[in-house]
């Protein structure tokens, strides 16, 4: 019976690796990565030769790829490395999984870099429970909708997100979730690290005149307890971001209604305002 290993690599400074996960890439029959000229770089890095080649498995690779990985671990002992950091986390890494334990094969993790729990830890927001969503949706209406789905948990979030839609994220969580409190966590483990605390307000003019590069995590505080009521400034914007989405005005005003503690009728009332 072979083993898949799910093993951790740097999320940028290449020190960040076990010797463990080092002995199991030079030790396994192959080694599938989601980008292999990343990986060949961390394995030339510690002089580590591949007992095969590198097979490349990524999130557009075809049901032939995971057949033959399949195949060469009917035979031997493979590890699965992503870009950075964990394996099976926002990649396709769990349909392997998945595969390789439905064909009676052993899944072994080797822990180590992982950006959303490095981001949480360095936060100063609370850890005790929290929910990871990897990206927010491209477009700003199902980005709206995403946050909004977890506006009232009072667990701490988290999100990757791109540097070019940052500012469009904050703006979307400001609409949202108000003046909570945001870590933006920026090229994490490398030179230029940066971690931005503040309110999501804040964030925005931080951002504006300083252009975010490179990989990026957010934190944001949960839910309070006791929702404060929003001001009708904030209730008419989220409103109008609302309609503009093509959403029923019934809709929108039981939706905002319980988020924003105001009564429905008067919610209702103010979305035929706008509407017309």
């Amino acid at each position: 019976m072979s083993t898949l290993f799910l093993v951790a690599t740097p999320i940028g400074n290449l020190e960040d690796i076990t010797h463990r996960a080092l002995r199991v890439l030079g030790d396994v029959a192959l080694i599938a990565a989601e980008d292999t000229r990343q990986t060949r770089k961390l394995l030339t890095h510690y002089s580590i030769e591949p007992q095969h080649a590198l097979l490349s498995y990524h999130e557009h690779s075809s049901e032939q790829q995971l057949e033959k990985l399949l195949s060469v671990l009917a035979e031997g002992d493979v590890a699965l490395v992503s870009d950075a950091g964990t394996p099976g986390i926002n990649d396709p890494g769990y349909l392997l999984v998945r595969a390789a334990l439905d064909a009676g094969h052993i899944v072994s993790p080797i822990p180590g870099a992982s950006a959303p729990v490095a981001a949480l830890v360095a936060s100063g927001l609370p850890s005790d429970a929290f929910l990871y969503l990897g990206y927010l949706p491209r477009k700003a209406s199902q980005r709206r909708q995403a946050i909004r789905d977890v506006a009232q948990h009072p667990y701490t979030l988290i999100f990757l997100e791109t540097p070019h839609r940052l500012l469009a994220a904050l703006q979307d969580l400001e609409l949202v979730l108000g003046n909570r409190p945001v870590v933006v966590a920026r090229e994490m483990t490398k030179l230029y690290e940066e971690f931005f605390r503040g309110t999501i307000p804040e964030a925005i003019a931080h951002f504006e005149t300083q252009a975010p590069r490179g990989e990026i995590t957010l934190v944001i505080g949960g839910a309070a307890s006791q929702p404060e009521t929003w001001n009708e400034s904030r209730l008419r914007a989220e409103i109008a971001a609302t309609l503009s989405d093509g959403e029923k005005p019934s809709k929108i005003a039981r939706q905002l209604a319980a988020e924003s503690g105001w009564p429905r009728r008067d919610v209702y009332n103010l979305v035929m305002e706008l509407s017309e």
